[in-house]
């Protein structure tokens, strides 16, 4: 059986935090659950254009906060924060009795977001650009922005072909296994005129560093440190005593 793992469960609590952070127990949790999945499709669907790489949900005693991530904030906003009223009307209506608020979160390397680079592949199959290209485009841009590492992968009818079959590139590293490291997954389907596509994405963008590897780096730092200054001190010290030495000699 395929021993394959999500890149994000496997992460999860180690370097990765949950994207929904509430606690309920019995029918609230089903209650919870459902209003969650609703207000992600909604935004998803609703604002699908502005390039939304995932939602968090936060919830409290009566409040719920949504995080949106997403690479065109200024979209959701609207002029004067016209789009963003509507939306959170919209929400509102979908999460009754709560006070509701919305944080907007920019993200500055779209090409670097996995999310992302899985729907720009999947718009283009849909616009029948050339999978080949598609995803040789996609790779160049994410290394171009620095990501140390990305696998991207196609599957289905790919170009209209009556076998399904899949492809993919890969460059730089992904180190699935490693637990630290920070590896983003994306996942996207294109609804072509010949069937469905999937697009997956893989991106590395370098090892977190937990707690205690930090506090082992931080202690490991202060040794070399103090060693130098050991180092700085016996060397100054023959010196400022010839200096002396001298000093005494010259005088009559």
């Amino acid at each position: 059986m395929g021993q394959k793992s999500h890149p994000f469960g496997l992460r999860l609590g180690y370097i990765k935090t949950w994207k929904a952070k509430w606690f309920a127990e019995g029918k609230q949790l089903v209650d919870f659950l459902h209003e969650d999945l609703k207000l992600r499709r909604y935004l998803k669907e609703k604002l699908g254009y502005a390039g939304i790489s995932s939602v968090d949900i936060e919830r409290s005693s009566g409040r719920v906060r949504v995080r949106i991530h997403t690479a065109r904030p200024g979209i959701i906003i609207g002029r004067r924060g016209q789009e963003i009223d509507l939306v959170k009307e919209k929400l509102a209506d979908m999460t009754p009795d709560k006070e509701l608020y919305i944080d907007i979160k920019e993200i500055k390397d779209p090409q670097t977001d996995a999310q992302l680079v899985a729907e720009n592949v999947a718009i283009q199959l849909e616009k029948r650009v050339s999978f080949r290209r598609a995803m040789k485009k996609a790779v160049q841009n994410a290394r171009s922005k620095g990501a140390l590492g990305i696998k991207i992968q196609c599957k289905g009818r790919l170009g209209g072909a009556e076998i399904a079959r899949a492809e993919g590139y890969h460059e730089g590293k992904i180190p699935l296994g490693t637990f630290r490291a920070d590896i983003d997954y994306g996942f996207a389907t294109a609804f072509t005129t010949y069937g469905t596509i999937g697009a997956k994405v893989w991106i590395y963008k370098g090892d977190v560093l937990v707690k205690k590897e930090e506090a082992e780096q931080m202690k490991q730092r202060k040794v070399e440190t103090e060693g130098t200054l050991k180092e700085e001190a016996s060397t100054h010290a023959p010196h400022a005593e010839t200096s002396e030495v001298s000093k005494a000699a010259s005088r009559p």
